[in-house]
């Protein structure tokens, strides 16, 4: 009986060591640590701002033998809206009004300037998180004045410009600009003398994200 009794007492303390390696060796699990996961920048949306710069122009004048220089300061204003197409790819468009401060004498002619001009251009773009590479083209006009000799004329101008640049989110909802447009204007007819006016601008830009 006495054997019986030491036996059972050996079983049951082999069987409560079993169990409690088993306890320590099959302890579940921890549960995975969350990884907070930032969300990407995103150009989707419209958007409005500001811009000066400055521009190179180049005038003919009929009558008058190579090209006038009208180079000057500019400012202005744009907006657009932007299409999130995936993998990157960007498109949108866009129209902006300037001013730019550009003057000419020309000699035995008269005194020539260009002010107002505007654009609406279709842009491509390729996203790197908060920067966009883009280039841009579309329409672009003018208006140019003339005090000649028989009086005092002004035309507006159509053309075309082509471009690129890039822009760069500083926050989600503002971002800066710097880009390169060149400006075929075509020409007018200031009181009978024909003008070609073509243009090279540099400009930098604040806007707002809506």
């Amino acid at each position: 009986m006495k054997s019986i009794l030491l036996g059972s007492a050996a079983a049951l303390a082999i069987s409560t060591s079993a169990f409690a390696a088993d306890a320590i060796y099959e302890a579940p699990a921890e549960p995975p640590v969350a990884v907070e996961t930032v969300p990407q920048f995103s150009w989707a949306g419209g958007y409005a701002g500001i811009l000066t710069g400055y521009g190179w122009g180049d005038g003919e004048v009929e009558g008058v033998a190579g090209t006038e220089s009208f180079d000057g300061a500019r400012l202005g204003g744009f907006v657009g809206y932007n299409f999130d197409l995936g993998n990157q790819l960007v498109v949108g468009l866009e129209g902006d009004l300037n001013y730019d401060w550009n003057d000419e004498t020309v000699a035995g002619v008269g005194d020539f300037e260009s002010g107002m001009n505007w654009s609406a251009r279709a842009r491509v773009g390729y996203a790197m998180d908060r920067a966009l590479l883009y280039v841009a083209g579309g329409y672009a006009g003018t208006n140019i004045e003339g005090d000649t000799a028989v009086g005092s004329f002004d035309d507006t101008l159509h053309g075309w410009t082509i471009g690129g640049g890039v822009d760069y989110a500083l926050t989600d909802r503002m971002f800066t600009r710097v880009e390169y447009r060149y400006n075929d204007f075509g020409s007018g007819d200031l009181g009978g003398t024909d003008v070609d006016f073509d243009q090279h601008t540099v400009n930098v830009g604040l806007a707002v994200k809506f």
